[in-house]
């Protein structure tokens, strides 16, 4: 089992990596796919009137701040335009697959948290009014009877709360839940660069390499929304993943570049 998400910022090459998948597919690989929607979700809200608001908390992480017309409008791009676009793909490639929602069957789920501290220019703040959350706990049944019945499961946030609420997740921890709850061989976390790099924007500085018993330790080099990455790859790593790996969603076969080591590799 290989868990593979994509992200969705700009320059992600959504038609790489559905090829890519098909081909694996295809040739006998179990695979689930996990996506974001970021880049367009920002450009829609924008549209109608309702930009994003970007938050950073007292530890340094920053997330989008999820009021409930914020909420409606993820749903939206990311349940509908990014889900069904990727869904629309697969199955013109020959690959049957089916999107959802962590909300749907309630396969990801965690506590509804309605407010968040956030820092605003130097003083610590509380911000009420948001819905968002971490996943805590991954229901898989439908998840397994899906692929059992040959079906390609592609999924996103939101998630559910225990109360049923819909919150908005991180989609890399959401991911890497959803690969130690399966007991997945590899967790691939794609994006719009080339894995974690020493010197962001600098390329050239890749980390191939980091133990998986030191992760957090590479915290330091992570920029903006590359935190949640290393976070996820090293949760995922702690509930026995064997790798995950930073890879580039941006051109060739993806997962198969991610796969023979390109990028940065947790193990």
């Amino acid at each position: 089992m290989i868990v593979v998400k994509v992200g969705g910022s700009a320059g992600i090459d959504y038609d790489a990596v559905c090829a890519d998948l098909a081909t694996r597919w295809k040739a006998g690989e179990k695979l689930i796919l996990v996506h974001g929607g970021s880049g367009e979700t920002n450009r829609v809200a924008e549209a109608l009137g309702h930009p994003p608001k970007f938050v950073t908390s007292p530890s340094g992480y920053t997330s989008r701040f999820t009021d409930r017309q914020t909420l409606e409008i993820f749903e939206m791009v990311y349940c509908g335009k990014i889900n069904k676009g990727i869904v629309e793909r697969l199955q013109r490639l020959g690959v049957n697959a089916v999107g959802l929602s962590g909300l749907d069957g309630r396969i990801f789920e965690g506590r509804h948290k309605d407010s968040v501290r956030a820092v605003e220019n130097g003083k610590v703040k509380i911000l009420r009014g948001d819905h968002t959350g971490t996943v805590e706990k991954v229901n898989t049944g439908l998840i397994e009877l899906l692929l059992g019945a040959g079906y390609l499961p592609v999924l996103t946030p939101p998630a559910s709360s225990y109360e049923g609420v819909a919150i908005n997740v991180d989609g890399d921890r959401a991911a890497a839940a959803l690969a130690v709850a399966l007991k997945a061989e590899a967790l691939l976390l794609l994006s719009n660069v080339p894995g974690l790099l020493r010197a962001y924007p600098d390329e050239a500085s890749l980390i191939r390499q980091i133990p998986a018993d030191d992760v957090e330790s590479y915290l330091e080099f992570a920029q903006d929304r590359m935190k949640k990455k290393v976070l996820g790859a090293a949760e995922a790593v702690a509930g026995g993943v064997k790798r995950v790996i930073f890879g580039d969603a941006r051109a060739g076969q993806p997962i198969t570049a991610a796969l023979d080591g390109a990028g940065t590799v947790v193990s």
